[in-house]
Protein backbone atom coordinates (compact mmCIF):
# COMPACT_ATOMS: atom_id res chain seq x y z
CA UNK A 1 0.00 0.00 0.00
CA UNK A 2 2.80 2.40 0.44
CA UNK A 3 4.17 1.63 -3.83
CA UNK A 4 0.83 2.89 -5.50
CA UNK A 5 -2.36 5.17 -4.55
CA UNK A 6 -4.34 3.53 -1.70
CA UNK A 7 -7.96 2.01 -3.09
CA UNK A 8 -11.00 2.78 -1.63
CA UNK A 9 -14.11 1.27 -2.38
CA UNK A 10 -17.22 3.47 -1.30
CA UNK A 11 -20.63 2.29 -0.86
CA UNK A 12 -23.22 4.92 -0.45
CA UNK A 13 -26.05 5.34 -2.54
CA UNK A 14 -26.37 9.27 -2.00
CA UNK A 15 -25.00 10.66 -4.63
CA UNK A 16 -24.03 13.71 -2.37
CA UNK A 17 -21.88 12.07 -0.04
CA UNK A 18 -20.42 10.00 -3.04
CA UNK A 19 -19.61 13.44 -4.44
CA UNK A 20 -17.95 14.73 -1.04
CA UNK A 21 -15.97 11.57 -0.33
CA UNK A 22 -14.69 11.75 -3.76
CA UNK A 23 -13.30 15.52 -3.59
CA UNK A 24 -12.26 15.18 -0.20
CA UNK A 25 -10.20 11.90 -0.60
CA UNK A 26 -9.06 12.10 -3.79
CA UNK A 27 -7.32 15.34 -2.92
CA UNK A 28 -5.47 13.45 0.30
CA UNK A 29 -3.90 11.23 -2.47
CA UNK A 30 -6.98 8.28 -2.48
CA UNK A 31 -8.41 6.52 -5.03
CA UNK A 32 -12.11 6.13 -4.92
CA UNK A 33 -14.26 3.60 -6.70
CA UNK A 34 -18.10 4.13 -5.76
CA UNK A 35 -20.86 1.83 -5.60
CA UNK A 36 -24.44 3.01 -5.40
CA UNK A 37 -25.71 -0.27 -3.91
CA UNK A 38 -24.61 -4.02 -2.67
CA UNK A 39 -25.11 -5.77 -5.95
CA UNK A 40 -22.80 -3.38 -7.51
CA UNK A 41 -20.14 -3.77 -4.39
CA UNK A 42 -19.82 -7.24 -4.48
CA UNK A 43 -18.59 -6.92 -7.92
CA UNK A 44 -16.24 -4.02 -7.53
CA UNK A 45 -14.59 -5.99 -4.77
CA UNK A 46 -13.94 -8.54 -6.77
CA UNK A 47 -12.96 -6.94 -9.99
CA UNK A 48 -10.95 -3.64 -8.48
CA UNK A 49 -9.16 -5.60 -5.12
CA UNK A 50 -9.65 -2.12 -2.88
CA UNK A 51 -7.20 -1.63 0.03
CA UNK A 52 -10.42 -0.42 2.66
CA UNK A 53 -14.20 -0.08 1.91
CA UNK A 54 -16.60 3.13 3.23
CA UNK A 55 -19.82 1.15 3.95
CA UNK A 56 -23.18 3.32 4.49
CA UNK A 57 -25.73 0.69 6.31
CA UNK A 58 -28.95 1.94 4.53
CA UNK A 59 -28.55 0.78 0.88
CA UNK A 60 -31.54 0.39 -1.24
CA UNK A 61 -31.05 -3.09 -2.03
CA UNK A 62 -29.56 -4.80 0.88
CA UNK A 63 -29.17 -4.13 4.36
CA UNK A 64 -25.62 -2.58 5.44
CA UNK A 65 -25.08 -5.43 7.79
CA UNK A 66 -26.31 -7.79 6.08
CA UNK A 67 -23.77 -7.03 3.54
CA UNK A 68 -20.92 -6.76 5.94
CA UNK A 69 -21.56 -9.98 7.36
CA UNK A 70 -21.93 -11.85 4.12
CA UNK A 71 -17.91 -10.04 3.04
CA UNK A 72 -16.63 -11.24 6.73
CA UNK A 73 -17.87 -14.70 6.25
CA UNK A 74 -16.14 -15.54 2.76
CA UNK A 75 -14.28 -14.13 4.55
CA UNK A 76 -12.87 -10.47 2.89
CA UNK A 77 -9.81 -9.33 5.30
CA UNK A 78 -10.07 -5.85 4.48
CA UNK A 79 -10.44 -2.84 6.59
CA UNK A 80 -14.35 -1.46 6.39
CA UNK A 81 -15.30 1.72 8.42
CA UNK A 82 -18.97 2.07 8.51
CA UNK A 83 -20.68 5.32 7.30
CA UNK A 84 -24.23 6.07 8.92
CA UNK A 85 -26.53 8.48 9.51
CA UNK A 86 -27.66 5.95 12.69
CA UNK A 87 -26.50 7.05 15.63
CA UNK A 88 -28.64 4.39 17.66
CA UNK A 89 -26.20 2.27 20.04
CA UNK A 90 -27.71 -1.18 18.87
CA UNK A 91 -26.89 -0.67 15.25
CA UNK A 92 -23.05 0.71 16.27
CA UNK A 93 -22.45 -2.63 18.18
CA UNK A 94 -23.87 -4.73 15.72
CA UNK A 95 -21.46 -3.58 13.26
CA UNK A 96 -19.03 -3.61 14.83
CA UNK A 97 -19.65 -7.56 15.75
CA UNK A 98 -20.32 -8.31 12.90
CA UNK A 99 -16.86 -7.44 11.58
CA UNK A 100 -16.58 -3.42 11.25
CA UNK A 101 -13.30 -1.71 12.14
CA UNK A 102 -14.74 1.67 13.05
CA UNK A 103 -17.91 3.83 12.32
CA UNK A 104 -17.80 7.42 11.43
CA UNK A 105 -21.47 8.51 11.39
CA UNK A 106 -22.98 11.22 8.98
CA UNK A 107 -22.32 14.41 9.18
CA UNK A 108 -18.32 13.98 9.35
CA UNK A 109 -14.87 16.33 8.65
CA UNK A 110 -12.68 15.00 5.84
CA UNK A 111 -10.05 15.37 8.68
CA UNK A 112 -11.60 12.87 10.71
CA UNK A 113 -12.35 10.31 8.15
CA UNK A 114 -9.24 10.18 7.04
CA UNK A 115 -7.61 9.76 10.60
CA UNK A 116 -10.38 6.18 11.28
CA UNK A 117 -8.52 6.03 7.37
CA UNK A 118 -5.07 5.69 8.17
CA UNK A 119 -5.62 3.94 11.45
CA UNK A 120 -7.84 1.02 9.43
CA UNK A 121 -4.92 0.55 6.94
CA UNK A 122 -1.98 1.13 9.45
CA UNK A 123 -3.85 -1.73 11.77
CA UNK A 124 -3.83 -3.81 8.58
CA UNK A 125 0.09 -3.51 8.11
CA UNK A 126 0.43 -4.17 11.79
CA UNK A 127 -1.12 -7.38 11.60
CA UNK A 128 1.50 -8.15 8.88
CA UNK A 129 4.39 -7.56 10.92
CA UNK A 130 3.28 -6.35 14.28
CA UNK A 131 6.31 -4.98 16.28
CA UNK A 132 6.51 -5.88 19.53
CA UNK A 133 6.46 -3.20 21.61
CA UNK A 134 3.88 -0.90 21.42
CA UNK A 135 3.93 3.22 22.09
CA UNK A 136 2.03 5.71 23.05
CA UNK A 137 2.67 9.18 24.07
CA UNK A 138 4.29 7.77 27.64
CA UNK A 139 2.57 4.93 27.49
CA UNK A 140 4.46 1.27 26.53
CA UNK A 141 3.46 -1.62 26.19
CA UNK A 142 6.06 -4.87 25.87
CA UNK A 143 3.39 -7.75 24.41
CA UNK A 144 6.43 -10.16 24.47
CA UNK A 145 7.51 -9.95 27.96
CA UNK A 146 4.23 -8.26 29.02
CA UNK A 147 5.71 -5.49 30.38
CA UNK A 148 3.62 -2.08 30.96
CA UNK A 149 5.71 1.52 31.12
CA UNK A 150 4.76 4.63 31.75
CA UNK A 151 6.78 7.91 31.65
CA UNK A 152 9.55 4.64 31.63
CA UNK A 153 8.48 3.51 35.41
CA UNK A 154 7.39 -0.35 35.31
CA UNK A 155 3.30 -0.16 35.97
CA UNK A 156 2.06 -3.71 37.49
CA UNK A 157 -1.00 -5.09 36.23
CA UNK A 158 -3.08 -7.38 37.77
CA UNK A 159 -4.13 -10.38 34.65
CA UNK A 160 -7.17 -9.10 34.00
CA UNK A 161 -6.06 -5.63 33.56
CA UNK A 162 -3.33 -6.43 31.35
CA UNK A 163 -5.28 -8.70 29.13
CA UNK A 164 -8.15 -5.37 28.43
CA UNK A 165 -4.90 -3.64 27.83
CA UNK A 166 -3.27 -5.85 25.22
CA UNK A 167 -6.99 -6.55 23.65
CA UNK A 168 -7.27 -2.96 23.02
CA UNK A 169 -3.77 -2.09 22.00
CA UNK A 170 -3.85 -5.11 19.55
CA UNK A 171 -6.74 -2.61 18.10
CA UNK A 172 -5.21 0.80 18.98
CA UNK A 173 -7.09 3.51 17.18
CA UNK A 174 -10.23 1.56 16.97
CA UNK A 175 -13.75 1.14 18.94
CA UNK A 176 -13.56 -2.08 21.06
CA UNK A 177 -17.23 -3.17 22.09
CA UNK A 178 -17.90 -3.84 25.90
CA UNK A 179 -19.24 -7.75 24.49
CA UNK A 180 -15.65 -8.29 22.91
CA UNK A 181 -13.67 -7.53 25.70
CA UNK A 182 -16.03 -9.77 27.90
CA UNK A 183 -15.82 -12.98 25.82
CA UNK A 184 -12.18 -12.44 25.10
CA UNK A 185 -11.50 -11.48 28.70
CA UNK A 186 -13.96 -13.50 30.58
CA UNK A 187 -14.36 -16.11 27.95
CA UNK A 188 -18.29 -15.30 27.44
CA UNK A 189 -21.45 -13.66 28.44
CA UNK A 190 -20.99 -11.62 31.65
CA UNK A 191 -21.69 -8.32 33.19
CA UNK A 192 -20.40 -5.32 31.56
CA UNK A 193 -20.41 -4.05 35.07
CA UNK A 194 -17.03 -6.28 35.68
CA UNK A 195 -15.44 -4.68 32.62
CA UNK A 196 -16.46 -1.17 33.73
CA UNK A 197 -14.81 -1.85 37.45
CA UNK A 198 -11.42 -2.96 35.77
CA UNK A 199 -11.07 0.00 33.34
CA UNK A 200 -11.23 1.86 35.93
CA UNK A 201 -8.64 0.18 38.05
CA UNK A 202 -6.42 0.23 34.80
CA UNK A 203 -7.20 4.13 34.16
CA UNK A 204 -6.40 4.76 37.86
CA UNK A 205 -2.66 3.15 37.29
CA UNK A 206 -1.47 4.76 33.27
CA UNK A 207 -3.81 7.71 33.38
CA UNK A 208 -2.60 11.38 35.35
CA UNK A 209 -6.14 11.96 35.50
CA UNK A 210 -8.36 8.93 35.22
CA UNK A 211 -11.51 11.22 35.07
CA UNK A 212 -10.64 13.25 32.24
CA UNK A 213 -8.58 9.96 30.66
CA UNK A 214 -5.77 11.02 27.72
CA UNK A 215 -5.32 6.93 26.41
CA UNK A 216 -8.30 4.63 27.52
CA UNK A 217 -11.70 6.73 25.85
CA UNK A 218 -15.40 5.54 26.26
CA UNK A 219 -17.48 4.81 23.33
CA UNK A 220 -20.85 5.83 25.31
CA UNK A 221 -22.80 2.63 25.61
CA UNK A 222 -20.58 1.03 22.65
CA UNK A 223 -17.23 0.13 24.52
CA UNK A 224 -13.72 1.63 24.24
CA UNK A 225 -10.90 3.12 22.29
CA UNK A 226 -7.24 3.03 23.07
CA UNK A 227 -5.18 6.14 21.44
CA UNK A 228 -3.63 4.71 18.25
CA UNK A 229 0.06 4.18 18.55
CA UNK A 230 3.01 6.88 17.83
CA UNK A 231 3.98 7.00 13.88
CA UNK A 232 5.54 4.52 12.49
CA UNK A 233 7.69 5.42 9.04
CA UNK A 234 6.71 1.77 7.78
CA UNK A 235 2.98 2.42 8.59
CA UNK A 236 2.36 6.22 8.03
CA UNK A 237 3.37 6.86 3.91
CA UNK A 238 1.13 8.60 2.27
CA UNK A 239 -0.60 7.41 0.57
CA UNK A 240 0.33 7.56 -3.11
CA UNK A 241 4.41 7.35 -3.73
CA UNK A 242 6.44 7.29 -7.18
CA UNK A 243 6.60 4.06 -8.62
CA UNK A 244 9.00 1.84 -8.06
Amino acid sequence: MTQSAVKILVVDDEPAIRKLLRVGLTAEGYVLIEAPNAREALVLVKQEAPDLILLDLGLPDMSGHDLLERWRAEPLDLPIIILSSRTDEAGIVRALELGADDYVTKPFGTRELVARIRVGLRHKLQQQGERPIFQTGDLSVDLVKRIVRLAGREVKLSPKEYDILRILVQHAGKVITHQHLLKQVWGGPTDVQYLRVYVRQLRQKIEQSPDDPHYIKTETGVGYRLREADPDPRWDAPPSSANS
